[in-house]
Order: structure tokens, then C-alpha cells, then sequence
């Protein structure tokens, strides 16, 4: 009875050997489903290897400031007569915003303009005098310095005059107003803000390996929390003239036209510096698998026939990876359904995605080994 039972034992691991051996050597490549094999052929995605344009980048984090910032202040001690503005305004150059209080200096302008027209009449006279040779040269070298004497005197009360009108100095929009009519100014006091932001100033930092790609003239694109889906495009106008020896890092600034206005001073922004632009040849990131090091794909012929392809690859970027070797534009590369291929397997080409997920079998978890070519 023992002899039997191990006689039985036996008979059951040779049969369950040969029927291994039966599967997975005798089989042919593809698990029956390659060329000339009686299985049904395995549904694939593919896809053309393409050329894309690939961007190499540098991102960092900026703060935006005006093209031209001033807190406006006035020359002169006095108060103020009259207030032209409104919080939040948009105003040009040379707009008056306050004016203060000038009667004496509108009464000593009145005085200086009477002087001067006195002194020119008497210079016109003597003029006429001395040119019938009736007045001595001297008397006309007189008449002429109180002339220009009078007029430098009007020009000083002018000056003086302009020193109580407080203008913009350039366009831009002003900020909150900080006084009122009859406010005593001083030079110190502030009277409101003004930005020039039609064009925004940019400064970020990148660290000192990338000094010799980000150049004047290169493009940027940044992104603020407050426009998520808006992306602001610049350029590159100036790099710093030296490398902070802590940080390693030396300051960039780029201009970024903003004639919406959306952008504000002290926005902290995210940027990427286009450094360089490339035309590579990529295929979905789907398509490679590695094995020992060494980056695959599967390419389908025109008889439907699949072959593994050993290929040489770059960057990834985005779902997409760039092929450096072994592939040529336009070849038909395998997307979706390579779990089960094997290299010389005959396949189908999927007209659905639902077709390639009813067709790969539930229990294949992992990618079986697949041997180099």
C-alpha cells in the first residue's frame, strides 16, 4: 500500500512537469499569441513617435514692484487750500493734486511783474537815446541789469508758486489720501502714494549654476494665487551684477507689461525662466519600461507584429518622454496593452480604451519579465 501510494505521488509530479514545462518552454514567444501562434492576438494602444518642442525651465519665487514707486511729500511749510484727487485714482504727469496756500506769494508775483515792466520801459528808452547819441553808455549798461535784475526776481516768485502746487510726477495711479483741506504740510508729512504699474518689475532669485542660461531677453512666466489660471509672460531685463556669497543665488529682475492692471506691487509671484528650447522626439511615458537599467518600447509594424526596442532616453516632462536613440519619427509605438507582449507577439489595435482594460486578464498585476533582445 505504501509502495502505491508513492508510486501515485510520482505519476502526479511528472505530469505536473511536463504540463509546466509544456506552458512556458515549448510555448512560443507571446504565450501562444505570436506569429503563426492559435491564440487570439492581445488589444494594444499606439501611438506615433512625435517632435515636440521642449522647454527647458528654472522655476523660483519673485515679489513684483512698481516700474516707478514715489510717496509724495511737499517742498514747503504751509496748509492746504485745496485737495484734487480721490483715493485710487489714475492721473498723468504733471497732474496738480494740492495746492496750498500761496496769496502772499500771489501778491509778491503782482510786485515782481509791475518791476519788470517798469525796468523794460526804461531800458527801451534808453535804448532809443542812446542810439541818437544822447545818452552815455553807462546809463545803458544800468537800465539792462535792473531789467534782467527784475526778471530773475519774478522767475524766483514763480519757483515759489510751483513749490505749493503738488504735481505728479509721472503717470500712475495713486494710492490712499492722507490729508485734507486746511492740514498744515511739512516736507515730512505724506500725502498719498503713486505707482507707475504699466509695466511691473519682477526680482527672484536663481541659484549661480544657472548664471550663464538666464540671459537678458529670455522669456518668463508667472502665476500669482490671486489669478490662478492667468499666466503672465515677461522677459528677462537685467541680472544681477554679483553672486551672494551665502546663498549662492544672484537676483534677476524682469519687466512683465501689465496694462490691465491686475498685477500689484508686493505680489508674491511664481516664475519659470525659459533658459532654452528644444526639438526632440518624444513618445507617452506609458510606453517605456526598463529592465536592468535599460529603457524599452514596443514598436508594430505594418503586419501588426510587435517588437521590443531597446532606446536611449532624456527628460520627462508632463506624461511625455524624450527619446535621444533608437527610435525614428513617426513609428508606431505601443501606449497601453503591453502586459503581456512579448517581442515578435502579433497584436490587435484597439479602437476604445474599455476594449484594452476587458482585454488584459485581472490577476496580471505586474509586468512579466521580458528578455532583451
Amino acid at each position: 500500500m505504501k509502495n502505491l501510494a508513492i508510486f501515485v505521488a510520482l505519476a502526479i509530479a511528472a505530469t505536473f512537469a511536463g504540463w509546466f514545462f509544456t506552458r512556458d518552454v515549448g510555448a512560443p514567444a507571446g504565450g501562444g499569441r505570436g506569429p503563426g501562434g492559435g491564440g487570439e492576438a492581445p488589444v494594444v494602444a499606439v501611438a506615433p513617435a512625435r517632435r515636440e518642442t521642449l522647454v527647458d525651465t528654472v522655476e523660483a519665487l519673485g515679489t513684483a514692484f512698481a516700474n516707478e514707486s514715489v510717496t509724495l511729500t511737499a517742498k514747503v511749510t504751509d496748509t492746504v487750500r485745496r485737495v484734487n484727487f480721490e483715493d485710487g485714482d489714475f492721473v498723468e504727469a504733471d497732474a496738480v493734486l494740492i495746492e496750498l496756500t500761496n496769496q502772499e506769494e500771489e501778491a509778491l508775483l503782482e510786485e515782481a511783474r509791475a518791476n519788470l515792466e517798469d525796468t523794460e520801459t526804461q531800458l527801451r528808452r534808453l535804448e532809443e537815446v542812446s542810439a541818437a547819441g544822447l545818452a552815455p553808455a553807462s546809463d545803458l549798461d544800468m537800465a539792462r541789469s535792473r531789467a534782467a535784475a527784475s526778471e530773475a526776481r519774478l522767475n524766483t516768485v514763480v519757483a515759489r508758486l510751483r513749490d505749493r502746487l503738488i504735481q505728479a510726477p509721472f503717470s500712475g495711479v495713486l494710492g490712499f489720501r492722507q490729508v485734507s483741506p486746511g492740514t498744515l504740510l511739512t516736507p515730512n508729512t505724506p500725502i498719498t502714494t503713486l505707482d507707475d504699474i504699466s509695466i511691473i518689475k519682477l526680482d527672484f532669485t536663481v541659484p549661480e549654476v544657472y548664471l550663464g542660461a538666464v540671459v537678458p531677453g529670455a522669456k518668463v512666466f508667472a502665476q500669482s494665487a490671486g489669478f490662478v489660471d492667468r499666466s503672465f509672460e515677461g522677459t528677462v531685463r537685467t541680472v544681477g551684477s554679483r553672486v551672494d556669497p551665502v546663498t549662492r543665488a544672484v537676483t534677476v529682475r524682469a519687466h512683465i507689461p501689465n496694462g490691465a492692471g491686475e498685477l500689484r506691487p508686493g505680489m508674491l509671484l511664481t516664475v519659470r525662466v525659459v533658459m532654452a528650447e528644444r526639438d526632440v522626439l518624444v513618445v507617452d511615458e506609458g510606453a517605456v519600461f526598463e529592465l536592468s537599467g535599460q529603457a524599452y518600447i514596443f514598436t508594430v509594424d505594418a503586419d501588426l507584429v510587435a517588437h521590443q526596442r531597446p532606446i536611449e532616453i532624456g527628460e520627462r516632462r508632463f506624461g511625455r518622454v524624450e527619446v535621444t536613440s533608437g527610435l525614428d519619427e513617426g513609428e508606431q509605438v505601443v501606449v497601453e496593452g503591453t502586459i503581456k507582449l512579448r517581442n515578435g507577439s502579433r497584436v490587435r489595435l484597439a479602437e476604445s480604451d474599455s476594449e484594452i482594460s476587458s482585454a488584459v486578464p485581472s490577476e496580471s498585476l505586474q509586468d512579466p519579465p521580458r528578455a532583451p533582445i
